[in-house]
């Protein structure tokens, strides 16, 4: 009895965004789960002839554990196909309990996450020198799932830097609510992506103080990523890496612009 689980991050959905190791996972896979509504059926085309392919929609976590205890009886390799990276809401760490407690062997397979894809659609990088240097990723309470306490979108909102917010288009109302009692300004821009990577993809910019009235025209309810903060619309800043000043083990300063970059801090 032995068997063995790979859970595959398979990235905003385009089929092309997966890695090369999730490719070969899922080709030397004996039964293949995956989520057909969030991942292209393009994926299963690295699935072997003869292989057992299952949709995760129709199954409940016991459904899919009863697979993985068959799979180690029957010494299967099973390939579990996640959306996005499994990181991040996924479901991962409940099936890896699970499977460590059956003891079955499991590897997990990182995926490009939709907030990074959606920033390389949007052509915007999250991190900007001297307007945002960290991204937090979070989505808004009550829904299935309740936040901690503490982790409230008006609570991150009050850093004021990047924030990538998943599962929150449903309640568009909401989300403004909480992001102005952050503290974000109204003017604050927003990018929105609905189906990021798909045929139907629709990205949008918006502001804060336009993001409800653009989601309930465009009717994005689910399937749906925000990206907000100051650095959507920032330029003119320099990273200190690439400066001529700047020094490290493979390149050495030019003194002048060393000077330079030095006067500049203080």
């Amino acid at each position: 009895m032995t068997g063995k689980v790979t859970i595959v991050g398979a990235g905003p959905g385009a089929a092309d965004l997966l890695t090369f190791r999730a490719a070969r996972a899922i080709a030397a896979a004996d039964i293949v789960i995956w989520a057909a509504s969030l991942v292209q059926a393009e994926v299963l085309e690295h699935a072997r002839e003869g292989a057992e392919i299952l949709d995760s929609a129709t199954m409940s976590l016991e459904d899919v554990v009863a697979v993985y205890q068959r799979a180690q009886a029957e010494d299967l390799h099973v390939a579990r196909i996640h959306s996005g990276d499994p990181a991040l809401w996924g479901g991962t760490q409940e099936q890896v309990d699970r499977l460590d407690g059956l003891g079955i062997e499991v590897e997990i397979i990182p995926g490009v996450s939709s907030f990074s894809a959606v920033a390389a659609i949007a052509q915007r990088e999250l991190t900007i020198p001297e307007v945002a240097q960290s991204v937090i990723l979070t989505r808004l309470g009550g829904g299935k799932t309740p936040m901690p306490p503490g982790e409230e979108v008006r609570e991150f909102a009050r850093h004021g830097t990047t924030m990538a917010l998943f599962l929150s288009a449903a309640r568009s109302g909401q989300l403004v609510t909480e992001l102005l009692e952050g503290g974000y300004p109204t003017e604050t821009p927003v990018v929105i992506a609905y189906q990021a990577t798909w045929p139907e993809e629709l990205v949008l910019r918006c502001t804060i103080a336009t993001l409800e009235e653009t989601v309930k025209e465009h009717k994005l309810w689910k399937h749906t990523l925000f990206l907000v903060g100051p650095a959507l619309a920032a330029s003119g800043t320099r990273s200190h890496l690439y400066h001529p000043g700047h020094f490290h083990g493979f390149r050495r300063a030019d003194p002048a612009a060393r000077r330079a970059l030095r006067e500049s801090k203080a």
